[in-house]
């Protein structure tokens, strides 16, 4: 009924005019009565984004079921890209929308309240996966880290998801996010890390280290160091040793 209502809403805005259009005329359009369209919305500028909190819902689950091993950036650009398949689910439908919302600022303002949801989500998750050895900022300003590498992720999304409807709903999204995701892990994921060991540049050793003494060889590695790392290391040393 949420769709329903939300798709009548749409088809009276685009005829009809958005400030033209009531509540009355949507609840007709869509065959029911007028209770029936405030059991599911509060106002006409809600019907515009009937799917946001269930997407809400499902972008904080991927953050909740997120693997040990994954990079919070990474998590946090899995939870989002859920927000653009409610967008690319009916492509048409979020084209329309999203020429609507350039022309109505009521409109404009509801979707900048929505996307603040998302950042507020993903500023609080990326808060508690702060690497204190990986960074030396002060700890008083991961708040702002943690902030600043939210709202990258979601203006990186943005940014795509704008490209993508002013394109007519065409071209390979996904792709385009992983594109621009990759931009924002390489600038905002050092420090961020729960735990997880992330060299800065230039500044730390290497994980591990092997010399030769005859037939035997000698790793070092510091106790800290990611043990595929160790074994990548020791594993080119016997390679090289056995190449003629």
């Amino acid at each position: 009924m949420r769709r329903e209502l939300a798709a009548a809403a749409m088809e009276l805005f685009a005829t009809k005019g958005y400030e033209a259009t009531t509540v009355d005329e949507i609840a007709a359009t869509a065959g029911v009565a007028r209770r029936t369209f405030f059991r599911h919305f509060r106002s006409k500028e809600e019907a515009i984004f009937p799917d946001h909190d269930d997407t809400l819902i499902r972008a904080e689950a991927v953050l909740n079921a997120a693997p040990a091993h994954e990079h919070p950036l990474d998590t946090v650009c899995r939870g989002i890209k859920e927000v653009m398949r409610m967008y690319a689910a009916r492509p048409e439908i979020s084209v329309q929308r999203y020429k609507l919302t350039r022309e109505v600022p009521t409109l404009r303002e509801a979707e900048i309240a929505s996307v603040a949801r998302y950042e507020r989500l993903f500023t609080r998750y990326l808060l508690g996966h702060f690497d204190e050895h990986a960074h030396d900022d002060d700890a008083n300003d991961d708040p702002l880290l943690a902030e600043v590498a939210a709202s990258a992720v979601v203006t990186a999304h943005n940014h795509v998801l704008r490209r993508w409807l002013r394109a007519g709903g065409q071209g390979d999204v996904e792709a385009q996010l992983d594109h621009a995701f990759a931009i924002v892990r390489r600038t905002f994921g050092t420090g961020i890390g729960a735990g997880r060991y992330e060299p800065a540049p230039h500044a730390s050793p290497a994980p591990a280290s092997v010399s030769s003494q005859g037939e035997v060889l000698v790793t070092v590695a510091r106790t800290d160091a990611p043990l595929d790392e160790v074994m990548k290391t020791i594993e080119q040393a016997l390679r090289d040793r056995s190449a003629p």
